[in-house]
């Protein structure tokens, strides 16, 4: 193999990397975005259980 083939294959192979780089980085982008779309998600779930629990307590503490 040539210098040039080498240089040539070298340089193929850089090109190759920093298109899969990129595309791993746009799925961490999207990974992220549902990971921050089910965080919401969750805290909203909470925050209604935690009314859910309160008002579950009020009734009950009414009720004796």
């Amino acid at each position: 193999m040539s210098l040039p083939e080498k240089i040539w294959d070298a340089l193929s192979a850089m090109i190759k990397l920093e298109d899969k780089v990129s595309r791993q980085a746009e799925a961490m982008k999207l990974q992220q975005q549902k990971i921050e779309e089910l965080t919401g998600r969750v805290i909203r779930l909470e925050a209604q259980l935690e009314l859910l629990v309160g008002s579950a307590m009020v009734k009950r503490l009414k009720g004796n």
